[in-house]
């Protein structure tokens, strides 16, 4: 299934994507009910599927969509450096051996950081004039669990959605730490929507690749991830209770702005696609405040 959150006159309202239609689930109020709700009330949406097929739904238009979760109880959990070739470049462009990490690097950006999947992104100029995109695959958890072990990480997944961390690198930079320059309001568009775990065989086979302005920028395998999903499930639940809408983005592949020769950030009157096959795609116009 693939659940999404539309606007509405009502506000924002949980439904399901099927065949270029929408289907809205009048029994839930968001969708963070819907995935608090557990696995039986999951088999019971998926089984009045066939039901809902023949209503006429809603015409869908990518952006009549919120991010799934529009407003997630906790920050985004978001893990640094988790692909070989992006780590390597990091360090590089910074002057740093390239050793890659040992451990997974947490950091988070809050809920106000999230964006629409064809939200705009602004960029003040009194804030940050260096403004980077990183396309990653997020895992959403639909279990509580602390201390979970590996071998049970992924019966924690509830599915998988697409992120954009867009990055103030000068922020990074003057801060000298993750969580500032990652958190500026808009700066974490996720969607289209949430695919379920049992619609994705192997999430750690899956193209990502990002645009800007058609031009592509980055393109990767989530096989190449250091830190795999159930590792970082298993390390980042260590003394520390993930609970259901828990959103982990598990970091960029290579191909990112600042380490560019020479760097490139984005600018007003750009568009930024970011797409996981299998998953969705976001467009992301960049404008000026």
């Amino acid at each position: 299934m693939r659940f999404v959150t539309v606007r509405s006159a009502a506000g924002p309202r949980p439904g399901v994507y099927i065949d270029d239609r929408i289907f809205l689930l009048d029994q839930y109020t968001s969708l963070q009910d819907v995935v608090d709700a557990g696995p039986a009330a999951w088999s019971a949406i998926s089984a009045a599927l066939a039901d809902l097929e023949t209503r006429p739904g809603m015409p869908f238009q990518l952006d009549q969509l919120l991010a799934p979760l529009p407003r997630p109880r906790k920050n985004v959990f978001c893990v640094g450096m988790n692909y070989a070739e992006h780590a390597r470049e990091s360090l590089i462009a910074k002057g740093l051996e390239p050793n890659l990490p040992e451990h997974p690097v947490f950091f988070t950006k809050p809920p106000t950081a999230v964006n629409a999947p064809t939200g705009a992104i602004v960029i003040d100029p009194a804030v940050s004039t260096k403004i980077d995109w990183e396309a990653e695959l997020g895992v959403v958890i639909g279990r509580s669990g602390v201390n979970i072990s590996r071998a049970d990480a992924m019966d924690h997944v509830w599915g998988y959605t697409v992120i954009n961390d867009i990055s103030a690198r000068d922020l990074q930079k003057r801060h000298g730490q993750f969580f500032k320059g990652k958190s500026l309001d808009g700066s974490c568009p996720i969607g289209p929507w949430i695919v379920t775990a049992d619609e994705v065989p192997d999430p750690h086979n899956l193209t990502v690749r990002l645009r800007v302005n058609g031009v592509l920028k980055q393109e990767s395998s989530t096989s190449d991830l250091i830190f795999d999903i159930p590792t970082l499930i298993a390390v980042l639940s260590q003394g520390m209770t993930l609970e259901p809408g828990d959103i982990i983005a598990t970091g960029t592949p290579a191909g990112v702005g600042f380490a560019r020769t020479p760097p490139e950030y984005l600018k007003p009157g750009d568009l930024v696609e970011t797409e996981i096959v299998g998953i969705g795609v976001l467009r992301n116009p960049i404008v000026a405040k």
